[in-house]
Formats: structure tokens, C-alpha cells, sequence
């Protein structure tokens, strides 16, 4: 049996923590899985810059994932860690499509990376509101670095 953690939180406190983060885990491989089908399907006169634009974007979401995967742990919990658990728990849409168009690859990621950003929003509240300055911290963080992201998606459709 683990020992759970005794950090100041009750343990309610880290079950819902675990829970709001095992969601955000789930629409960030979400989110990882369609950047890299981007990355594979892009094509056209800019290719490279797009190309390597989409790695930059999938190599910060996965060291992202580890790093949310291990705040699960640190809590006491169990990362989702399968890919039918992703789909159960991600509120983001998985991407069917077969090969769209450059401009639409780009609105598909921001519109997730959005659809992030007010997610994260609402789980800092609540971290807030639970006394875990921790783990609202983190998330505030990571909230910064999807606004980022947001940011420049949204300068390559401007």
C-alpha cells in the first residue's frame, strides 16, 4: 500500500485535484496526437516553417504531459495513462478528418488550445477554492503556456 500524502490537504482535496488533472492529462494527449497528425500532414509552400512549427508545438505538449502526469503522483494519484482513458475523459474532439488544409489545421488548434485555456481557468478556481495553492500555481503556469501557444496559432491565421 502507498503512503498517501501528508501535505496539508485532506483527502478529498488531492481526490479531486487528481480528478480535475487526470482530465487535463486526457485532452492534452488528445491535443499531443492531433499537433503530430498536423505535423505529418502539413504541406504546401511554407511546409518546413509549419512543419517545424507543429514539432515545437508537440515537443512542448509532451514534456507538458509528463509534467501534469507527475503533479498526479506527487498528489497521491494514478495518471490515466491508456488511450481508450484519454477519450473517456478529454473534452476535446479527436480529429477523424483525413488530410484538411493547412488554414484549417491551424484553426483546430487554437480552437483546442482555447477550449484549454478556459478549462484551466475554471481548475484554478477550484484548486483555489480546495486550499491548493500548489497545484493552482501549476496550473496557472501551464494555463500561460497554452496562451502562448493560442497566440502564435492565431498569428499564422491573421
Amino acid at each position: 500500500m502507498a503512503l498517501q500524502p501528508n501535505i496539508g490537504l485532506d483527502a478529498d482535496v488531492l481526490k479531486k485535484d487528481n480528478e480535475l488533472l487526470n482530465a487535463f492529462l486526457a485532452d492534452l494527449h488528445v491535443l499531443y496526437i492531433k499537433t503530430r497528425k498536423f505535423h505529418w500532414d502539413v504541406a504546401g509552400p511554407s511546409f518546413k516553417e509549419y512543419h517545424e512549427f507543429f514539432e515545437e508545438q508537440y515537443n512542448a505538449l509532451e514534456e507538458e504531459i509528463d509534467l501534469v502526469a507527475e503533479r498526479v503522483r506527487q498528489l497521491g494519484g494514478r495518471p490515466v495513462a491508456t488511450m481508450k482513458d484519454f477519450l473517456a475523459e478529454t473534452s476535446l474532439k479527436e480529429d477523424y478528418d483525413g488530410h484538411i488544409g493547412t488554414p484549417d489545421m491551424f484553426k483546430r488548434l487554437l480552437a483546442d488550445h482555447e477550449q484549454i485555456i478556459r478549462e484551466l481557468r475554471e481548475d484554478v478556481d477550484k484548486t483555489d477554492e480546495l486550499g491548493d495553492a500548489g497545484t493552482s500555481d501549476f496550473l496557472t503556469g501551464l494555463m500561460e503556456e497554452h496562451e502562448k501557444h493560442a497566440w502564435m496559432l492565431r498569428k499564422y491565421l491573421s
